[in-house]
């Protein structure tokens, strides 16, 4: 009976809680991008030296409006700031690598028409997408996850009907109706469930 029971003072004590040891949560930080998803951040002070426990920086999302189409992705802006800048003696124009599974938050970037892929810098800027299939985003250096509800540290997921955190009951199904597309890639007919929205 007495297998499994914790005492009940030590429960995941939040790093969020104000103890004796840490002063007051400073204000938000201006947000990383004006638009498109973009990362804020509050310090606290330790009051005591160095032996507090928990974080003394926490993160929050914001600006998570989309941007206007003539703006261009994140990451090929970083790109693109360093073509007025030599690298090996040569001005080249960069473009952005994507999905690099090894470092998803360094800068990577490849020379236009070369075969020349360089880590222009370790880590991307705050709210930079990890991966363009997902929202997660890079902050100081460490993909994090966001939500689509945008919220850092959300696991919420779009449902069948396209509804974030939905159940799924915005839609139905109507039987023997499909929209059908080849896919070369497959080299077979896809057929679509047609969903219905009220």
């Amino acid at each position: 009976a007495h297998c499994c029971q914790r005492p009940l003072s030590r429960i995941a004590r939040s790093d969020e809680d104000k103890d004796g040891s840490w002063d007051a949560w400073g204000a938000w930080s201006d947000c990383s991008r004006t638009c498109g998803g973009g990362a804020s951040y509050s310090l606290r002070r330790c009051l005591n030296g160095r032996n507090c426990e928990g974080r003394n920086i926490r993160y929050k999302t914001c600006s998570s409006n989309d941007c206007p189409s003539d703006v261009g992705d994140f990451r090929a802006q970083q790109c693109s700031a360093y073509n007025d800048v030599k690298y090996q003696g040569h001005f080249y124009e960069w473009i952005p690598v994507y999905n690099d599974p090894t470092a998803p938050c360094a800068l990577k970037c490849q020379a236009l028409g070369k075969n020349l892929i360089v880590e222009l810098a370790p880590k991307v800027l705050d709210g930079t997408r990890c991966n363009i299939e997902s929202l997660d985003m890079c902050i100081s250096g460490i993909c994090q996850a966001v939500g689509c509800d945008r919220q850092l540290g959300s696991n919420a997921k779009e449902d069948n009907c396209g509804i974030c955190a939905g159940d799924g009951s915005t839609c139905r199904l109507v039987r023997g109706q499909a929209k059908a597309h080849f896919s070369p890639e497959k080299s077979r007919l896809q057929i679509d469930p047609l969903l219905i929205y009220p």
